[in-house]
């Protein structure tokens, strides 16, 4: 079992910068991969980045070379770094974690919304 929380959403103008966190239960190094994902109202939740257990990222295109995932392995955290933020990014983002080992568990924060204005 994890428990996942996130924290540091909230109203930012477009062009602004954000930082989510997501901390985890237990170590950042014992989950195969973390992630954020984001739904925003009508639309079908989706993968905006992720980070696994060897440190290797992936990102949506639409926030490639804006957001940058990272993790403290210390602070079993994970981050979301938003720059340049959009109205398009407004969504409720979501802490993700996922195991590898033929068992499919995955886990899911409570998230914590993003609203970007124009």
């Amino acid at each position: 079992q994890v428990q996942l929380v996130e924290s540091g959403g909230g109203l930012v103008q477009a062009g602004g910068s954000l930082r989510l966190s997501c901390t985890a239960s237990r170590s950042v190094l014992s989950i195969n991969a973390m992630g954020w994902y984001r739904q925003a109202p009508g639309k079908q939740r989706e993968l905006v980045a992720a980070i696994t257990s060897g440190g290797s990222t992936n990102y949506a295109d639409s926030v490639k070379g804006r957001f940058t995932i990272s993790r403290d392995n210390g602070n079993n955290t994970v981050y979301l770094q938003m720059n340049s933020l959009k109205p398009e990014d407004t969504a409720v983002y979501y802490c993700n974690a996922r195991f590898f080992d033929g068992s499919g568990r995955t886990y899911w924060g409570k998230g914590t919304l993003v609203t970007v204005s124009s």
